[in-house]
């Protein structure tokens, strides 16, 4: 009996590459493509609402970026190989990452009643909002990975869109689209000190 459970057991050696995928794996890195699938279309539909230019040229670079990420894990998914185009470092040319702390009154916002009223504003949370979804999918695609070189595209690909998000967030902030309050100081030294450093050597 065990050895016949045995025959049924194969070791990646014995696999071909291009199916040495596990089932939870091709699940979540099919849904993680399908989400990368959609936000690109979806920067498609918002690029035409876009009125400021430096948020034109971050949608033109951000897609580029997704676009090798995307045709990087279809390769190495369909093949189980290294991909032809090895994963870029995505970077920013912001040259501040000052953020801009405290709150400022401004009027309710509500949903947009037409197309029209779709502005930066909306267009860059719309973003931000592909980009963590991204992230996540990503994330928990990786974990699940069984093919190394799979997880090594979906690891490596997300710190990069957590770059774009940060980029956004740099943008939204100096915009005052995405605000950004404190606790009081007191209770600032609470959080940060209510952990302490482990002493001497550990192994």
């Amino acid at each position: 009996m065990q050895t016949q459970q045995s025959q049924n057991l194969q070791g990646s050696s014995q696999i071909p590459d291009q199916f040495s995928h596990g089932g939870h794996e091709l699940m979540d890195v099919h849904e993680a493509i399908g989400g990368l699938v959609g936000g690109m279309e979806q920067y498609l539909l918002y690029e035409q609402h876009v009125q400021d230019p430096e948020l034109k040229t971050m949608i033109t670079k951000h897609k580029a970026y997704l676009t090798q990420v995307y045709n990087s894990l279809v390769q190495a998914l369909k093949t189980g190989q290294e991909p032809t185009t090895k994963t870029q470092t995505y970077n920013f040319s912001q040259s501040s990452n000052n953020t801009i702390y405290g709150m400022q009154p401004s009027q309710p916002k509500t949903p947009a009643q037409s197309v029209n009223e779709i502005n930066d504003q909306c267009v860059s949370g719309f973003m931000m909002g592909i980009l963590k979804s991204n992230t996540s999918a990503f994330t928990m695609a990786a974990l699940e990975a069984t093919n190394p070189v799979v997880r090594r595209v979906l690891a490596d690909s997300v710190p990069n869109i957590i770059e774009m998000a940060y980029e956004l967030f740099l943008y939204q902030n100096r915009n005052q689209y995405y605000q950004v309050p404190q606790l009081k100081q007191e209770d600032m030294q609470i959080y940060m000190n209510s952990y302490g450093i482990v002493q001497g050597q550990t192994h």
